[in-house]
């Protein structure tokens, strides 16, 4: 079952050649026998396709299997006039699926940050939803024993406290433990043209990291399974046998638009790139915009100095966040609706805002503060007074560490 670094990146190397040669979509239907890609547009070589639009790479590898599918409302194949969804794709192509895992948010991606998900039936498909975010993260073994195939496509946005990674992480694991393969679908990571924030400790693990990596890693889904599996971070003896179908005509730098929200509180390309930072706020009592139209994009709250602002908003239960913090409270604040775009975590407003506290001591919730950071020390610099530069640069002994690490996996079809 172990699988190593080479046979895994001659696997990536056999589907990029595979998808090379049927370009020709009749060349393809006569080679695989079924028209497998009758659900995707003609792409040419200029344009994007995801993963899950590779439907040649990965259809023959599901025929006659029993599959489990891990994904949420962005597990799409993306069309000229919309999109199909993944599940709706497989079953019109007989493919057997018997159940579907969902990751926090549910799998319609509607259930608020940090609530659990219920187990349920999908009404359209009437196929079975089991949860990964309520009594159990990662697949039980009872879950796995009619399964075959585990096929996972999940739009992720490229940082650590993003729980999608920890879900393809346990999702793995269980994989590994009952020798069953794994395929991933990769999709662009909108936050993959840096690397950087503080690197995760090992005594802090938990959802909101499982593996010592910097804030932001800069790597696709597909590569950071890779990662984690060649260097043995999975808590298995055995190694998963992971396939993965890369996304064609995507390069590190280019920027990726999401035209649908990845969780509900990210809904646009503005809030995605300020996430790495204004996510940090997740473990203080500041709000970040939840219970507004402006999720991640602003920050504020009742107990900052209302003479140094002159930005206010009033937080209600909405969409994505029926409990925001600061409920029904005037918020002062700053707004970042119009921030140019980031290529590096900004501590700045973090800053601004413990400096600017009326009451400062109960400004941070340290242990979800700890979680998010990954340390328990970028919170004692802030309370010490220290500046983002003298900050930023206890990052940087780390973060070289990680990128010579991360270097061996990324797919040298995604670099410029």
């Amino acid at each position: 079952m172990t699988c190593s670094l080479s046979k895994f990146k001659n696997t990536v190397l056999l589907f990029l050649f595979a998808l090379t040669s049927c370009a020709n979509q009749s060349k393809c239907k006569q080679q695989s026998g079924s028209n497998y890609n009758e659900d995707t547009t003609p792409i040419n070589a200029e344009e994007l396709a995801v993963g899950a639009a590779q439907t040649a790479a990965y259809f023959p590898l599901l025929k006659g299997k029993s599959i489990a599918v891990v994904a949420n409302q962005t597990s799409v194949i993306f069309k000229e006039n919309g999109y199909t969804h993944l599940i709706d794709s497989l079953l019109s192509h007989s493919i057997t699926i018997k159940k579907v895992f969902a990751p926090e948010h549910g799998f319609r991606g509607k259930v608020d940050a940090g609530k659990k998900v219920q187990d349920g039936i999908d009404a359209k498909t009437g196929l079975p939803i089991i949860s990964l975010y309520g009594a159990n993260k990662k697949p039980t073994k009872k879950q796995l024993q009619d399964i075959d195939v585990v096929l996972f496509d999940i739009q992720d946005v490229g940082v650590r406290f993003y729980t999608y990674i920890a879900t393809l992480q346990l999702v793995m694991e269980a994989c590994a433990e009952n020798d069953i393969p794994l395929i991933i679908l990769d999709r662009p990571n909108p936050n993959a043209h840096y690397v950087d924030g503080p690197t995760m400790e090992k005594q802090h693990t938990s959802f909101l990291g499982m593996t010592t990596i910097p804030l932001v890693y800069g790597m696709t889904i597909g590569e950071y399974a890779q990662m984690i599996n060649e260097e043995g971070w999975l808590n298995t003896k055995e190694k998963a046998t992971v396939t993965i179908v890369p996304v064609k005509n995507w390069k590190r730098t280019s920027s990726y638009h999401l035209p649908i929200r990845p969780s509900p509180n990210l809904p646009n390309d503005v809030a995605i790139n300020l996430y790495p930072s204004l996510g940090l706020f997740e473990g203080t009592n500041i709000n970040a915009g939840r219970g507004t139209e402006f999720q991640f994009q602003r920050y504020g709250a009742s107990f900052l100095d209302s003479i140094q602002y002159n930005f206010s908003y009033t937080p209600i239960s909405n969409f994505g966040a029926k409990y925001p913090k600061e409920q029904n409270k005037k918020c002062y604040g700053v707004d970042l609706s119009i921030a140019p775009k980031m290529s590096s975590i900004s501590l700045r407003w973090l800053l601004d805002a413990y400096k600017n506290a009326v009451k400062p001591d109960v400004f941070f919730l340290t242990e979800g503060f700890t979680k998010h950071a990954g340390t328990a020390i970028l919170q004692k610099q802030i309370e010490a007074g220290f500046t983002e530069n003298e900050i930023r640069a206890t990052w940087q002994k780390d973060i070289g560490h990680f990128l010579k690490i991360r270097e061996k996996y990324l797919f040298t079809s995604y670099n410029p």
